[in-house]
């Protein structure tokens, strides 16, 4: 019960239990039916649900009008209980109304209607908007799982530490919000795309096990999962490994997710290379299969030119759509393969009695033939599909397709989630330097194993970095961080990064490391991403109370705006004019 000195109940608490006691409602107005001559039905909204009010007919009161209503809860006849309602099986009858405001006609239904309603409308009006029952539950779903990430963190002992939202900018800067200084013109600051520096500066200064569900905010352009500012949970801890850190944001996930009204199992983990080899993509969805099977060896000796030399060739079996995919699907899958920059896609449709359909089958041997059969488990209606080409470039492409024809929707149980380890350190070489390019931050611990490899084979070099994956969705990452200054020179060496540039672009974070860091390691991970699967939502907008649009405006308050004169002047910032 939430009593109040203006209520006794919320509308959606009164159950049959309740029959014969006064209450008193306070809500909105939903619908209001008119009854015979004498009475009328308004059905009273809040959070917590509905609850039908039987009124005197001479009560003029609209939709969205806030009421108060004291009255006696009643039994509903038989035959008039809603069963679709938690109260459908009462009403309150005697009732007195108290108007505490009256309200204009909504530009929309505050219903669940108005999922058909323009974004940007919604948007607009994102205070009416919130008061529908799908918004109402995927704020309070946020809440609980925010709540349950910092129980669970704080039980493993770490402590929540504000890091500042003012900071100098970073070579990385091209995807900052900058911020002028008003006291030092010319000089501005940055807002956080993330604490990654304050985190492991706290390891430094001894907090031992630090997190923060931590504002974010990064100038790129936004998407379905992607807003400038986000929220994520940021944690770093000292003394541990790999293991110790997937562990502690492990049971931070499973409690966010138990939070919500969801179960899950083992986190399993798996490598960067399986991941590529086996799905085709750094954050596989483990909800189905249609997994890349090895067929280099099968056509090793082959003499069908497609697939000869090829350094690597796989194949996938989308199972059940031969008949579905015609041959004007087939071409723009075969587009599509190629503009992911493969040489091109073989398909072959499975008939009815095993053969292979596909203007390459006549160039197949019947040995090869029967090794794609029984390598893919190909049964009658089944559509294979072979790329022949680099192993990266396969694994990518049949990745993508094995995506577009199988993956569901992220939000569709059962969840399934996963430790992505053993990322390349290095991602192929900066044209212009010659020098390797990081995969991760240039602070990422390389694998203890590899370390011999940096300056002799630095692109076969494993970092100690890892993603966690839901659903195929990126969740967050982190890595295992560089504590020792010999180790951080190498890599700084390697990436063409000379003293004085160390100094005038990390010289803040390096130099606490003189005076004794620990073996540290930490991680982030989007919690507006993980609240919208957990609440059945494609777009992360649904799970923000105020998000922008696509295109970064906020239609309510019609933000970015333009700033006067005087706050340029003062600022000493020019404005120039778009250019053409």
């Amino acid at each position: 019960m939430s009593a109040t000195s203006m209520r006794t109940h919320q509308c959606g608490e009164l159950r049959a239990e309740h029959v014969g006691q006064t209450v008193t409602l306070t809500g909105w107005v939903a619908t209001r039916r008119e009854h015979g001559e004498k009475l009328a039905f308004v059905d009273l909204r809040d959070h917590s649900g509905v609850t039908q009010c039987v009124v005197d007919n001479t009560v003029d009161v609209r939709a969205e009008y806030v009421l108060q209503v004291t009255g006696v809860v009643a039994a509903r006849p038989d035959e008039n209980v809603n069963t679709k309602l938690p109260t459908g099986a009462i009403e309150i009858q005697q009732c007195s109304v108290v108007i505490l405001n009256a309200a204009e006609p909504p530009p929309f239904p505050i219903s669940e209607r108005a999922d058909n309603v323009a974004e940007n409308t919604r948007l607009q009006y994102r205070y009416l908007d919130i008061r529908r029952e799908r918004m109402q539950k995927n704020l309070r779903i946020r809440a609980a799982v925010n709540s349950a990430i910092r129980s669970a963190m704080e039980a493993q002992g770490f402590v929540e530490v504000e890091t500042p939202m003012l900071v100098p900018s970073t070579p990385e800067g091209a995807r900052e919000f900058i911020v002028p200084s008003r006291q030092q013109p010319g000089s501005f600051y940055a807002l956080p795309q993330s604490p990654q520096l304050f985190k492991q500066l706290l390891m430094v200064a001894g907090v031992d096990r630090y997190y923060q569900i931590a504002r974010c905010l990064r100038d790129e352009d936004l998407r379905a999962d992607r807003q400038y500012e986000f929220m994520q949970l940021d944690a770093e801890m000292s003394f541990v490994e790999q293991d110790d850190v997937h562990t502690a944001i492990g049971n931070a996930v499973i409690a966010a997710a138990r939070a919500a009204g969801h179960e899950t199992g083992e986190i399993v983990k798996m490598t960067w290379h399986e991941a590529m080899n086996r799905f085709g993509v750094d954050k596989p969805d483990l909800r189905f299969g249609m997994e890349l099977t090895e067929l280099t060896d099968v056509f090793s000796a082959t003499e069908f030119k497609a697939f000869a030399g090829a350094a690597c060739i796989k194949g996938i079996n989308a199972g059940g759509k031969a008949e579905e995919y015609g041959r004007n699907k087939l071409d723009g899958l075969t587009d599509r393969a190629k503009k992911m920059g493969a040489k091109g896609l073989v398909w072959l449709k499975v008939a009815a009695d095993g053969t292979f359909e596909s203007p390459v089958a006549k160039f197949l041997s019947e040995a090869e033939a029967a090794a794609v059969r029984e390598r893919l488990s190909a049964q009658p209606g089944d559509l294979i599909l072979i790329v022949a080409d680099e192993w990266s470039t396969t694994c990518e492409v049949l990745g993508q397709l094995r995506n577009d024809l199988g993956r569901p929707p992220v939000f569709e149980g059962p969840y399934r989630y996963l430790w992505v380890v053993d990322f390349p350190m290095f991602v192929g070489v900066d044209e212009a330097s010659g020098r390797p390019k990081p995969g991760h931050h240039p602070f990422t611990q390389p694998h203890p194993e590899d370390v011999h490899l940096l300056e002799s084979d630095p692109m076969n070099v494993r970092s100690q970095a890892y993603d966690l994956v839901l659903n195929g969705w990126e969740l967050g990452s982190g890595s295992i961080r560089i504590h020792q200054p010999e180790l951080q020179a190498r890599i700084f060496d390697l990436l063409g990064i000379d003293e004085e540039e160390q100094q005038r672009k990390f010289g803040f974070f390096l130099n606490p490391f003189r005076y004794g860091a620990p073996p540290h390691g930490g991680f982030a991970f989007g919690i507006d991403r993980l609240v919208a699967i957990l609440a059945g939502e494609e777009n992360i907008r649904e799970v923000i109370a105020f998000p922008k649009t696509q295109s970064g405006a906020d239609p309510m308050t019609n933000a970015p705006t333009p700033v006067s004169a005087k706050q340029l002047d003062e600022l000493g910032i020019r404005v120039l004019p778009p250019k053409s």
